[in-house]
């Protein structure tokens, strides 16, 4: 039976790779993937030579039209986004609707995912988290957005690049000072690191930073619920 694997790949470190998702990579008649490049990293780590196909935002259509002739024709598909789970902050979900729409087999391989890595870590009790990934480079769209999601009460995770972070640190701080916040910063890479505290306590360690100029990597960014009442012992 053709079936598309969507693929959860490594955020960072290739040994997060499953055994199963090396599995699939292998048998696949073809590789989708959001930048070839990133992709053929984890292909050469498992010596694979298998053909591989450009799928990402900008030409989802076309592509998913040749994955689905290829599903047709009874092939295996299997694709990956650059890190992570496809479709979370990533593409892949225009991908899967338009293959399950032509009535074809989408089958998740489960893998990293720095959304759950990071609640792992977090010291989170929030029920209700809301995942966003990354919010508008606009600062008006961005700080609007920010507002809307601190009144919901409910604990959220987003991503953030290190030219943005201490600007949305900023906002926080303006719009919310108390809220309790983990940062993760290069998770599962060779610098990770991990900041825990309230946002004005991150805000200031992430300012002595910018200006020693070591705000570096990707961040990802927990802010817990507006009734949590959390307590971190150091």
């Amino acid at each position: 039976m053709a079936v598309l694997y969507i693929i959860g790949t490594p955020i960072g470190n290739l040994g997060d790779l499953s055994l199963r998702a090396a599995e699939i990579l292998r048998k696949a008649d073809l590789v989708a993937c959001e930048d070839t490049r990133q992709t053929l990293k984890i292909l050469n780590h498992l010596e694979i030579r298998t053909k591989m196909l450009s799928c990402r935002a900008q030409n989802e259509e076309s592509s998913a039209q040749k994955i689905i002739a290829l599903l047709d024709e009874g092939k295996t598909v299997a694709y990956a986004s650059d890190a992570g789970t496809p479709a979370l902050s990533d593409p892949g979900s225009a991908l899967a609707r338009k293959v399950a729409g032509a009535g074809h087999e989408v089958i998740p391989i489960p893998g990293p995912s720095a959304f759950a890595a990071l609640l792992s870590v977090s010291g989170a009790w929030d029920k209700s988290v809301v995942f966003e990934g990354f919010l508008s480079p606009k600062g008006g769209r961005r700080r609007t957005r920010l507002k809307e999601l601190l009144e919901t009460g409910f604990g959220f995770v987003l991503f953030e690049s290190p030219f943005r972070v201490l600007k949305l640190f900023e906002d926080l701080a303006d719009l919310d000072n108390s809220r309790y916040v983990c940062v993760g910063r290069e998770m599962t890479k060779l610098h990770e690191e991990y900041l825990r505290g309230s946002v004005t306590e991150i805000c200031e360690i992430l300012r002595k930073k910018a200006e020693k100029s070591e705000i570096r990597g990707e961040f990802s960014v927990f802010i817990s619920g507006k009734k949590s009442n959390y307590r971190v012992n150091y």
